[in-house]
């Protein structure tokens, strides 16, 4: 009986913790969603560069569909949804020809199919080279799992062909190192982010002991070689790609020449690269993963024989700012604060528009509420969990006293 008491007792969160824990979660919704509150279907807003896409297994068992926020919540509401996080370049299918007789509540009149729409098993529930899905059942702990951001299937860290999860490029706490994951399977179709300087890919880390001085005169070095626009955010230090600090000093003076040259990188004539890629492509060294630093695609060659090599292969994205996750994330933050202060925009109108009377009345309340929490508080027993019949009884008690008042 005590131990049961015991691990009832630990499970108890404070209402701070908990209202902090419900922030982050609406914040990691918002994220995810990009903002949209799911009132209308995107349809209407064609393909879009990216948004997040669900499928419903109940409706498309073969995974070949995939609907907005809108329609997942209001026509597929208590059906199997799988949340896909986001896709680029998609168009919701609610209600079209894979659905059947089933159509879309929220905007019915669709092509018969969205021809520009990719899918992949991501559709039927399962990720990765293994096809497992997420989570895991046959799993105790979830893995965590990186998504490419070619084919935007997501992948376990064990079964990205590295030698060790070391080769992950991660700093001192865990956190990542780089933006973007280009899995095996889509590395070869990059082996032309070979011909540029080092910095435009983020090696593992290594371990390896540079003299504190020496490391920063290095970095101190390339900050002043390097102009602040167009350049690659290093967070974490040169030395994360060198060997010895010889190695940090020509590492340097290549993100000087990625920087330098991403200043003409929308130049139509000049190529970074000098290669004709369309013939000249190099080959492939293997099959492996490849991780981007940050800012990578910023540097990416914009004349016309590289655009044309882009086009060829499908990847004209990458130089689309919009594509980015973290720009998606950037614009659901700032979609997320116009929200916040509109709803306080609207309370104040609200307070305004009332007489002396109301707002007395208001603030009554409010007092109310407040003396009535601190008295439950007073005298509640911090041993055990509060319960639904302890809310219950607290608002039980400011009704009482309300008719009292009247």
């Amino acid at each position: 009986m005590a131990d049961a008491l015991e691990e009832e007792t630990e499970s108890t969160i404070s209402i701070q913790e908990y209202l902090k824990d419900v922030e982050q979660q609406e914040l990691e919704a918002d994220l995810v969603l990009g903002g949209d509150e799911g009132k209308e279907c995107t349809y209407s807003n064609g393909y879009m560069k990216r948004q997040a896409i669900f499928s419903c297994l109940t409706c498309t068992p073969d995974g070949n569909a995939g609907v907005c926020t809108a329609c997942s919540l209001s026509c597929h509401d208590g059906h199997e949804v799988l949340e896909l996080w986001t896709k680029r370049n998609f168009r919701c299918d609610c209600g079209n020809s894979k659905f059947g007789e089933f159509f879309c509540k929220l905007s019915p009149n669709k092509d018969i199919e969205n021809g520009e729409n990719s899918y992949n098993h991501n559709f039927k529930g399962v990720y990765c080279t293994c096809g497992h899905p997420y989570p895991d059942p046959e799993v105790e702990e979830q893995e965590e799992m990186i998504q490419c951001c070619i084919c935007e299937d997501w992948f376990h860290e064990e079964h990205l062909n590295l030698e060790s999860a070391d080769e992950i490029p991660r700093d001192e706490e865990g956190e990542p190192m780089y933006e973007d994951l280009v899995c095996q399977a889509c590395s070869p179709t990059f082996s032309f982010l070979e011909l540029y300087p080092q910095p435009i890919r983020v090696a593992a880390k290594q371990h390896v002991a540079i003299d504190k001085v020496k490391e920063k005169e290095v970095l101190d070095a390339a900050n002043n070689s390097c102009p602040s626009s167009g350049k690659l955010e290093m967070e974490h230090g040169s030395s994360a790609l060198l060997e010895d600090g010889m190695a940090t000093l020509e590492a340097s003076r290549e993100v000087r020449n990625v920087t330098d040259s991403s200043s003409i990188a929308g130049s139509s004539a000049h190529c970074l690269l000098e290669v004709e890629l369309l013939s000249d492509l190099p080959a492939a060294k293997g099959s492996k993963a490849l991780f981007l630093a940050k800012n990578w695609r910023e540097v990416l060659c914009r004349c016309r024989r590289c655009l044309s090599f882009y086009e060829s292969k499908h990847i004209g994205f990458l130089l689309e700012k919009d594509d980015s996750i973290a720009e998606y994330e950037r614009m659901a933050k700032e979609k997320r604060d116009q929200k916040l202060q509109r709803q306080e925009g609207t309370e104040l109108n609200f307070l305004n528009k009332l007489g002396h009377v109301e707002k007395i009345e208001i603030l009554n309340g409010i007092a109310d509420m407040k003396n009535e929490m601190h008295s439950f508080f007073e005298s509640y027993d911090a041993s055990r969990p509060i319960t639904p019949e302890d809310i219950q009884q607290v608002f039980e008690n400011l009704a009482k006293k309300r008719r009292r008042e009247f």
